[in-house]
């Protein structure tokens, strides 16, 4: 199963912040939501669009491709932070990767150490690893496909009351089903242009704040 890696501090997007503010996450005047422990820094689109880097609390140092910058803990919001879309903490963060393998050993490398592979779909495995309190998804061809870097994807936030969540949110959200995840329930956000990262929201029988893994980690 491996050991927990160095914990996940900060994720910096290429959106506005009045983007986010208007899915219902709560933004400081620095463009930070602090989502549970991770801080969501929105650095507007001209830092370029989607997930552009994440920090960690253990230093820098560019992972197979992934931007990784060291995280100033001091410079962080220590105080809770309610977000009116119920969104509690991040569940997982997705990469992509054309060699499973190689961005597995250079996560490794770091102490992110692997826990399960799940086999997914059309030649694709899913591989899970644990940074602090978020999950880490790296999605990856069976063969390697290439030698381009691994790239940050998308995000899943837990949140209290999918249903809730939806209403609060009206038309920017599909219809909850279910989840791979036994007892879970997912939503997609319909983004549009202003939101350039893939974005779903979970809720299910378990609490998140007790940190229990989902059946499929």
């Amino acid at each position: 199963m491996g050991t927990p890696g160095p914990p996940l501090v900060e994720i910096t997007v290429g959106d506005e912040p009045a983007a986010w503010m208007s899915i219902g996450f709560t933004v400081d005047e620095g463009g930070v939501a602090m989502v549970g422990t991770v801080a969501l820094r929105l650095a507007g689109q001209a830092a370029g669009r989607g997930i552009t880097g994440w920090a960690l609390a253990d230093g820098g140092g560019d992972i197979d491709g992934l931007a990784t910058a060291a995280a100033d803990l001091e410079a962080l919001p220590s105080a809770p932070v309610r977000h009116v879309n119920g969104v509690l903490a991040i569940d997982h963060l997705v990469v992509t990767t054309p060699d499973l393998e190689r961005t597995t050993a250079a996560l490794e490398a770091r102490g992110i150490r692997a826990r399960r592979t799940r086999e997914a779909w059309q030649g694709r495995s899913q591989r899970f690893f644990r940074m602090g309190e978020v999950i880490l998804e790296v999605m990856g061809p069976w063969e390697p496909e290439g030698d381009g870097p691994a790239s940050f994807w998308g995000l899943a936030f837990t949140v209290a009351d999918l249903d809730g969540t939806a209403v609060r949110l009206g038309g920017r959200i599909g219809e909850p089903k279910a989840a791979v995840q036994p007892g879970w329930r997912i939503a997609t956000l319909h983004a549009g242009d202003a939101i350039s990262v893939p974005v779903v929201f979970m809720s299910g029988v378990e609490s998140p704040a007790e940190g229990t893994e989902r059946a499929h980690r």
